[in-house]
């Protein structure tokens, strides 16, 4: 076996993928440029490094299931003038989790409110936070579901210990009492130990009637109003504008005749 074929055997079970990749064209640009032995070093080790960073933030963003992938350079802030643009974008240094506060995004649907959550969601993931994204609906099933089972304990501990949970969707589907209970019970723990997102269709006035429980409305207000960052969207539905441009396009279309 020749000294190449060591070494690029040496660099698999070292796990050395970056460098296995890059090596082999990199070694005859060494030769040519007469590149030094530690600046051939520092390059290799380097993209190595890159690599496996690059890696690692692709690993969380997709342990955080985020439904799609969305950046806030990709948000039209035009379409809607509601949101202010500076506020949103300082959030993507996570200042917020820092001061332990949440957000919520309010608004009807189409506007925007998951595209935002889901951009901050994906920037804390590219800062190495322990992040994960659910609908509601979902999360109270899987809570109800620990319940039956006796589990519960361990399910809320292990969704209380995200450093930044993304809860989609309140108030698309009523809620029973005993359901808000056991959301109750997760937002208690995360109460001033980690950040919640949450986007909602209900202004916080009519929350009442989702959870179907007065009591258990307010203690749920009490603590994501306290510590939290509201941001109103007024705006008009994404979803729509797209219908609205994509059937203006199709009747721009020339007619062709069919012989």
């Amino acid at each position: 076996m020749s000294k190449h074929i060591q070494l690029l055997d040496n660099f698999e079970r070292l796990g050395l993928r970056r460098i296995q990749e890059y090596y082999p064209n990199y070694a005859e640009l060494v030769n040519r440029e007469g590149i030094s032995f530690s600046d051939a070093l520092l390059e290799l080790t380097t993209r190595e490094l890159e690599f496996r960073h690059h890696t690692k933030i692709q690993r969380m963003i997709e342990k955080a299931k985020f439904p799609t992938h969305r950046e806030l350079k990709d948000f039209d802030f035009q379409f809607q003038p509601s949101i202010p643009k500076q506020e949103i974008l300082s959030l993507e240094s996570l200042g917020f989790m820092e001061r332990t506060q949440n957000i919520l995004f309010i608004g009807n649907s189409g506007v925007g409110k998951t595209h935002l959550a889901i951009a901050i969601g994906v920037e804390a993931c590219r800062q190495n936070v322990k992040t994960l994204f659910i609908n509601c609906h979902e999360l109270i099933q899987k809570l109800q579901a620990a319940y039956q089972k006796g589990t519960l304990e361990r399910v809320l501990k292990r969704y209380a210990n995200y450093h930044l949970l993304i809860i989609d969707e309140i108030g698309y589907l009523p809620i029973a009492k005993q359901e808000a209970n056991l959301l109750f019970q997760l937002i208690r723990l995360r109460y001033e130990a980690h950040s919640t997102i949450f986007t909602t269709n209900t202004p916080l006035s009519m929350w009442g009637e989702i959870f179907q429980d007065t009591a258990v409305t307010g203690a749920i207000l009490d603590r994501l109003v306290h510590h939290s960052i509201r941001f109103q969207i007024t705006g008009q539905s994404y979803r729509m504008k797209d219908y609205r441009e994509s059937k203006e396009l199709r009747m721009k279309e020339p007619i062709t005749n069919k012989t």
